[in-house]
């Protein structure tokens, strides 16, 4: 059973609730302290709770047969009474609205500064982290010794490390507040390597925003912010579009599009050909792959990730960071500042809609089977074949990846590639380019992601 605290029964709904359509148990979780103000008649609509009953009147409280509307012109108190634990009181979550993509449009061209980013320096233990988060072992990142004695003379980083640099470039999104955000991509441009001791800072703006008729969720935006990073010099190290795809909570829910997806369970014998795959995983390495020995239509990989489960998840944000992942008095600080963030949980306590990547209840509300896997891990491993291909001496210059479907925990990833054209631009040692397709695809043979990427090799 739930109750309420004294301290639920005298506090009025904050303000910054306003608009926000929430359920019964996350109310509870989103009421503000008594030094908050209650709405006032300039407030937007009010809150409705599905099959709230239990809850007394009070003010002007209408129930109806589906709803209980709160009159955002009162100031209302509630009283819950005997919530049943295992009674489904579902979150009801704002649909895209015209005016609000309106107010977000304004937002087109200008530049901000985003949340603090968990990284701000190539450290060794920076570089360790992320590489152990999406499980890449190429020696250029972790052993000092070997770094010493490349062309570079020192541990240099992931190129997708950029994703610890910046939350904008990793799906941090603004506007549309209580609208859901699945990260959808990235175009990277490189302009050199990151290397160990680099200071970075990032600039972002929203660059545009386009909007889809979705079989997933209905209407859909695609929100795509360009970050720029630049060195303690104000040189540029790289230049990334990032998107996410704005989706319909409830629109999705109902349409349960991927609803045939069910969870991955293993013989061992099947976790023997994983660990079979992992052992044989091709590094170059020291090893030059020079650009006269790429062929067009040359297979590169493939490699294994997973299957995912909540512990490698957790290894990517230890990594990566995360993008509301907080705790205790800053958690509640975020959520003060950003109240559509706060979904409640069974137990009615807030946390982000980021959990969405280790709850699957939480999934399953924004019409996704599972729990799954973040977006910019399965970039990284697009990433990460490439640079165990293309060696020591090669150097990526772009990639252009899509996350196209869901990973769900469970499931296992092969990251493939193929070689499918080469030429020569301008001069340098980043003259000679070849070009990569990739491809992610799941123990289904779904195909979950895909990239082009191009990297230079050395010449003979």
């Amino acid at each position: 059973m739930f109750g309420c605290s004294k301290r639920y029964l005298r506090t009025p709904i904050a303000p910054w609730t306003a608009g926000t359509v929430v359920g019964a148990r996350s109310l509870r979780a989103f009421v503000a302290d008594t030094s908050v103000p209650a709405y006032s008649t300039d407030s937007a609509s009010g809150i409705e709770l599905e099959r709230a009953s239990g809850l007394d009147e009070q003010g002007a409280i209408e129930k109806t047969n589906s709803a209980i509307i709160l009159d955002s012109a009162q100031r209302i108190q509630l009283l819950c009474r005997q919530l049943r634990k295992d009674e489904a009181v579902h979150l009801t979550h704002s649909t895209i609205s015209d005016h609000a993509l309106d107010e977000l449009r304004m937002r087109i061209g200008r530049e901000f500064q985003g949340p603090d980013p968990w990284l701000t320096e190539v450290t060794r233990d920076a570089i360790r982290h992320f590489a152990w988060g999406v499980g890449d072992r190429n020696p250029l990142w972790l052993d000092p010794a070997y770094a010493s004695a490349s062309r570079f003379g020192t541990l240099i980083a992931p190129p997708s490390i950029l994703y610890a640099f910046d939350r904008v470039v990793s799906g941090y999104v603004g506007g549309l507040p209580g609208v859901h955000a699945m990260f959808a991509g990235s175009k990277f441009q490189w302009f050199r390597e990151l290397r160990l001791g680099d200071r970075l800072v990032a600039r972002s703006k929203l660059k545009d925003l386009v909007e889809h008729k979705s079989t997933f969720s209905g209407r859909a935006i695609q929100q795509i912010y360009e970050v720029n990073f630049l060195d303690e010099r104000g040189d540029r190290v790289a230049t990334v579009d990032s998107w996410c795809f704005r989706t319909q909570r409830t629109e999705a829910r109902v349409r349960g599009k991927y609803q045939y997806m069910e969870p991955q369970s293993y013989t061992e014998d099947e976790l023997s050909r994983i660990a079979e795959m992992y052992a044989r995983e091709e590094i170059r390495g020291s090893t030059p792959r020079f650009w006269q020995d790429a062929e067009s239509g040359d297979s590169i990989g493939p490699i294994v990730k997973g299957p995912l489960t909540t512990t490698s998840v957790v290894a990517f944000d230890q990594g990566w960071g995360g993008l509301y992942i907080r705790a205790h008095a800053y958690a509640f600080d975020l959520y003060r500042r950003h109240p559509a963030l706060a979904l409640a949980n069974a137990a009615g306590i807030p946390e982000p809609p980021e959990r969405v990547h280790w709850d699957s209840d939480l999934a399953r509300e924004v019409g996704v089977p599972a729990a799954y896997d973040y977006g910019p891990e399965r970039v990284s491993w697009l990433i990460n074949l490439l640079t165990n291909w293309m060696g020591d001496d090669g150097s990526l210059l772009s990639l252009d990846a899509q996350v196209r479907r869901f990973n769900l925990l469970g499931d296992t990833t092969y990251i493939h590639g193929r070689v499918t054209r080469k030429w020569i631009e301008g001069d340098g040692d980043r003259s000679h380019r070849v070009e990569c397709s990739l491809w992610a695809e799941d123990q289904r043979g779904e195909v979950t992601a895909k990239a082009t990427g191009v990297v230079a090799l050395p010449s003979r």
